[in-house]
C-alpha cells in the first residue's frame, strides 16, 4: 500500500486531477458557447479541452495498477463540472429576455428600468387575479443583476422569468447597418 503513496504517484494523481479540472471546465464552457452561438469559440475551447483529456486519459491508462490516479481522475472531472459552471455564470456570455409581470396598479416598473438604461417594452393582459402589466426586456446576460436591483427597489413583489436569448441578431444586425450607415454619411459630408 505504501509503494503507491510514493511522491511520484502523489505527483502524478495531482497532474491528473489538475487536467481534468481544467479540461472539463473547458467542456462546460464549449457547450455554452455552442448554445449561445460562439460557434468560433467552442471550436478552439474544444481543441484545448480534447488534447489535454487524451493527456489526461494517457497517464491514467498506462498506469492501471494505480487505484490513485483513478480517484484523481474522477475527482478532477467532478471538481471541473462544478468550476466550470462558476466560470461560466462569471463570464455571463450571451443574451436573455426578462419578462416581469406585476398588478396594473403596482408601482410602474417600465420607467426606472428605461432610466438604467434597459430597453422595455411593456403589454397589457389579463391574469388570473386581474388586470396585469408584463414587461419585457432583452439584456446582456450580465445585466440581469442591475435589473433586478432595479425591481427590488420599486416592486419587489414582481414575477420575473429570465431566459436565453439566440434570436436577438436581427435587431443587433440592423443596428449594426444602421451605426455604419451614419459614419458613412458623415464621412461623406
Amino acid at each position: 500500500m505504501l509503494d503507491l503513496l510514493t511522491p511520484e504517484a502523489l505527483l502524478g494523481a495531482l497532474m491528473i486531477f489538475v487536467m481534468r479540472i481544467v479540461d472539463v471546465s473547458l467542456g462546460t464552457l464549449r457547450i455554452g458557447m455552442l448554445v449561445r452561438g460562439k460557434r468560433g469559440w467552442a471550436g478552439l475551447l474544444s481543441f484545448f479541452e480534447s488534447l489535454i483529456w487524451l493527456i489526461a486519459a494517457a497517464r491514467v491508462l498506462g498506469n492501471l495498477e494505480s487505484p490513485l490516479q483513478f480517484v484523481a481522475y474522477a475527482g478532477g472531472y467532478a471538481s471541473g463540472t462544478m468550476l466550470g459552471s462558476y466560470i461560466e455564470k462569471w463570464l455571463a456570455v450571451g443574451q436573455v429576455v426578462m419578462r416581469i409581470i406585476s398588478p396594473a396598479n403596482a408601482p410602474d416598473l417600465q420607467h426606472p428600468l428605461r432610466e438604467a438604461g434597459f430597453f422595455v417594452t411593456t403589454v397589457n393582459a389579463s391574469g388570473r387575479d386581474g388586470e396585469v402589466r408584463v414587461l419585457f426586456s432583452v439584456m446582456k446576460r450580465r445585466r440581469t443583476g442591475a435589473a433586478l436591483s432595479v425591481l427590488e427597489r420599486h416592486y419587489p413583489k414582481a414575477f420575473v422569468t429570465i431566459e436565453e436569448v439566440t434570436t436577438a441578431h436581427l435587431q443587433e444586425l440592423a443596428t449594426r447597418e444602421d451605426r455604419l450607415s451614419r459614419r458613412f454619411r458623415m464621412i461623406r459630408k
